[in-house]
């Protein structure tokens, strides 16, 4: 019973923040960072684990996948830029595929993390639906690759900005490539409210980079192992 008042709070916080976030657009009451950080103490006040909460919110796992694929729509839109860009996208996304598994590596490493636990982390870069595919071809836990890749786009949307200026990286196809590779489809929806240049860019780097790693990080990831 509880797990489904969880499944019925997730929709709702959803709903709520997003009208929120629509009169005051601050970025930590965007619906993708304010109401998991609100599960997340709610969880641990009630005492009711991850793997539960999992269990009864499944059909909100499932329904990434489409949404994900939907994505694709403005790609075909915006088929012109991506020709011309082409070069640089590629290469962003290879580059982005091999500093998201090694990053993850190097801390799973430093940090001494189980095998478990650093499989999953090595999924952390690519957006859900990839990221369980991955995790299920190297026996990694799929709930904890949900988890770290939630966790992962958050992390990017919230430093996005001051990475970009730091960086002084203005460019809106570089800041979209960037925004998909890190932290896809959370990042990729920020990427659409700055510019629509922006948001092809990482709509094209989120999808490329997730088709990549379920075909070839398997093998990349298990040589690291």
């Amino acid at each position: 019973m509880l797990g489904f008042l969880f499944l019925i709070l997730t929709v709702l916080g959803y709903i709520v923040f997003l009208r929120i976030y629509a009169r005051f657009p601050f970025i930590l009451l965007g619906p993708g960072i304010a109401v998991p950080l609100c599960l997340i103490g709610l969880l641990s006040a009630l005492q009711f684990n991850y793997q539960q909460y999992m269990q009864f919110n499944q059909i909100l796992v499932w329904m990434i996948g489409p949404a994900t694929v939907a994505f694709a729509m403005p790609i075909y839109q915006y088929r012109s830029i991506l020709i011309r860009h082409w070069i640089s996208i590629g290469l962003g996304v290879i580059l982005g595929m091999c500093a998201g598994v090694l990053s993850a590596y190097a801390l799973a490493h430093y940090f001494a993390f189980d095998q478990t636990l650093t499989l999953s982390l090595m999924t952390r870069s690519i957006s859900t639906p990839f990221a369980m595919e991955l995790a299920s071809q190297i026996n990694a836990s799929v709930e904890l690759a949900i988890l770290f890749t939630m966790l992962t786009g958050i992390a990017a949307v919230l430093l996005a900005d001051l990475s970009f200026s730091w960086l002084r990286l203005n460019h809106h196809i570089a800041q979209g490539a960037a925004l998909g590779n890190a932290g896809h489809g959370l990042a990729t929806v920020k990427a659409f409210l700055h510019h629509a240049d922006q948001g092809v860019a990482a709509c094209l780097c989120m999808i490329l980079s997730g088709i990549l790693m379920v075909f070839l990080g398997p093998y990349f990831i298990l040589m690291l192992i």
